[in-house]
Formats: structure tokens, C-alpha cells, sequence
């Protein structure tokens, strides 16, 4: 497993290189790419030339080491859902921040969508609300849909656009009822075999890429909320809860972008949970359609997201452990990668993604 970047210790000494998303070594180059040169000893300095230590040359090497991938990607649309730990741990959400803004900085093109569940829930509490759940979807009342939407675009969504402005004025915040992003129809649970309403729950029906694409054109970051408008024409007022990870799915496979990345709680897809806490590295879409009986509620959505993005013209999906900082810049820049990426089933002689 590569080396983890870390976020810099302040005050370093005069010969002490701390790690960085900028100064952590990548171990390796990506398939057909060249492999980086080592970080060996600097050689002999030729007679007359300065023999004085630089000690930001790691920072050169490490910069080196990454065109390979930043060759690779450059250009590339990469959808990013944000959920998990990483939405209310406040270093994770800073080192986000920071991974997504640098993306945008080496050429990609970021798309970050995002939920709020807990958030949702702590505000429903305050407000003398209840937080009910039907086969794992939450029950969405006209009240708690007001709610959703004061959270997801008043709360999570401005404090996430503020981190990423930071860095400059990139970030732009959506809904998916602004532009027509996302078009949803009402989804029902299935409890015990009978079809149950849980009110104002979405499932996407159609996205509108228009202003996402005029965004990434304009080198802006779009982020955008989980939040649907209704696909009725009669239903001029009607918006749907729409699960994040659904979402960004139907986003990245109407984007046709490179990869979609979904953060989450745990290292990734466990080959055999309980009973073994290995991760499944990569699996093709016929393998994780073979495997989703089996999932954990909680994986289901998720995988289900990334199988719809590889079906569906994406060319891999990846699920992360959101708990490790700058996960994001480790996936994308590292050859081993840390979770669990799905790609298409291969035809014969098409090489691997």
C-alpha cells in the first residue's frame, strides 16, 4: 500500500521535508505509463556548480513522479459524492476541500454531489421532528422535506462551497432543481412484499447537464445537493429527496465523465464480511451484479451507483474510505489505489481500464 499523504506539521526544521499532498512519494507509475525515477541519492555535482543542500528537492521529485497521472487525467471529468465521516470531522472535510480544489488545479474537471443525512436528522431533533426510516429511505413529509432542503443547500452546501473558496473563487453551489438538473418521480419502499409511500422520496428520472457542463467550462467546481425537482409536468411545485449516491451516478454516467468516486465509512467492498475484512481491489460489473444480494444495506445504494456509472459509459467507479485523509489525491495518483474501483465487463482484447 502507497504512503499516505498527510497535511504538513508547522515549523519544520531546515532538513526536515514534511509529507504533503505535494512532497509524499507515489511508488508507482500507472499502467502504460513511465515509471517515475527514484528518489535516490543526488548525484556528484560537477566541479564549479553550487554543492549547496536544497532541501525542497523531494518536492520536485515528488512532482515529477506524478505526471504519469496527471497526463493521464488532465481534461478528465471525475463526479465526487461526498458523505460519510468525512462530512463532519473537521479536518476531513478541510483535507477535502484540499483534494478537490488541487484536481481542479492539475487539469480535471470536479464535480462533487452531496447528501447530509446526519445533518438532516440533528435539525429534524431540534425541531421536534421525528426521523423515521422504511427499508432504509427516510420517510420524507412535506415538513421534513422543508427541512432537507434547508440543510442540504442552507447548511452542508454553503459550508462546503466556503471550504473550497478558500482556495480561490471556484466553487458554485446547485441544487438539483436549479436548471433542471435533476428530474425525479416518486419512489415507494418494499416492506415485506407490500409497497409502502414514504412520502417525498425521488429516484432520478432524467438529468439535465447543461449548466454543470457551462460551469466546468468556466473552470468552476460544481456542488450540487441531493435534491430533485419533479419529472410531473402537472406538478409545477413537487421536489423529491433523492439518495446522494444515486445522484451522483446518474450525474457521472450523464456527464460521460472519466470516473465517478463515492466516499463512504468503510475501506471499501469486504470480499467476505463479517467473516474476513479483506477488500475487493477491483471487480467487473457482472461480479458486483453477481454480489449485490449479499451487500449490507448500507453498501447497496453505493454499489448500486457504481454499477449503473459502468453500464452506463463511465469508465471506472470507486469507493473510498472517506476516513483517510486526502483519500481522493491517493485513489487518483497512485497506481494501487485504496478502495474498491469497478470497471465494465472487458470485451475480448479490450485492455483494462
Amino acid at each position: 500500500m502507497n504512503e499516505r499523504f498527510t497535511d504538513a506539521p508547522s515549523g519544520p526544521s531546515s532538513d526536515e521535508v514534511p509529507d504533503s499532498p505535494l512532497n509524499s512519494p507515489l511508488n508507482s507509475a500507472p499502467a502504460g505509463g513511465t515509471s517515475a525515477p527514484p528518489a535516490s541519492s543526488p548525484s556528484p555535482v560537477p566541479s564549479g556548480h553550487s554543492t549547496r543542500r536544497h532541501t525542497a528537492l523531494p518536492k520536485a521529485r515528488t512532482l515529477i513522479e506524478a505526471l504519469p497521472w496527471l497526463t493521464r487525467h488532465n481534461g478528465k471529468t471525475v463526479v465526487i459524492k461526498f458523505g460519510g465521516n468525512a462530512m463532519v470531522d473537521e479536518e476531513l472535510k478541510a483535507a477535502f476541500a484540499q483534494d478537490v480544489v488541487f484536481l481542479r488545479q492539475a487539469g480535471l474537471r470536479p464535480v462533487v454531489v452531496h447528501g447530509g443525512g446526519p445533518q438532516i436528522s440533528a435539525q429534524l431533533a431540534r425541531l421536534g421532528l421525528e426521523s423515521e426510516f422504511t427499508a432504509g429511505l427516510r420517510v420524507t413529509t412535506p415538513e421534513t422535506m422543508d427541512v432537507v432542503r434547508m440543510v442540504l443547500a442552507g447548511q452542508v452546501q454553503r459550508e462546503l462551497v466556503n471550504l473550497l473558496n478558500r482556495h480561490g473563487p471556484l466553487a458554485v453551489g446547485m441544487t438539483g432543481e436549479d436548471a433542471h438538473i435533476m428530474a425525479a418521480t416518486k419512489r415507494y419502499a418494499q416492506v415485506d412484499g407490500e409497497t409502502v409511500d414514504i412520502g417525498r422520496v425521488g429516484e432520478i428520472d432524467s438529468i439535465e447537464t447543461g449548466a454543470v457542463r457551462a460551469l466546468l467550462d468556466d473552470g468552476r467546481i460544481p456542488v450540487i445537493s441531493s435534491i430533485a425537482r419533479s419529472a410531473d409536468p402537472y406538478e409545477d411545485t413537487g421536489v423529491y429527496n433523492v439518495n446522494a449516491d444515486t445522484a451522483a451516478a446518474a450525474l457521472a454516467a450523464a456527464l460521460g465523465a472519466e470516473t465517478l468516486m463515492v466516499l463512504t465509512d468503510v475501506e471499501g467492498l469486504y470480499a467476505d464480511w463479517p467473516d474476513s475484512d479483506e477488500v475487493v481491489s477491483e471487480l467487473t460489473a457482472a461480479e458486483l451484479e453477481t454480489l449485490l444480494p449479499e451487500l449490507a444495506s448500507g453498501m447497496v445504494p453505493k454499489m448500486e451507483g457504481c454499477l449503473h456509472a459502468v453500464r452506463n459509459g463511465v469508465r471506472t467507479a470507486r469507493v473510498l474510505d472517506g476516513r483517510v485523509p486526502h483519500s481522493i489525491l491517493l485513489e487518483i495518483f497512485t497506481d494501487e489505489g485504496i478502495g474498491t474501483m469497478v470497471v465494465p465487463d472487458k470485451r475480448e482484447g479490450e485492455p483494462t481500464p
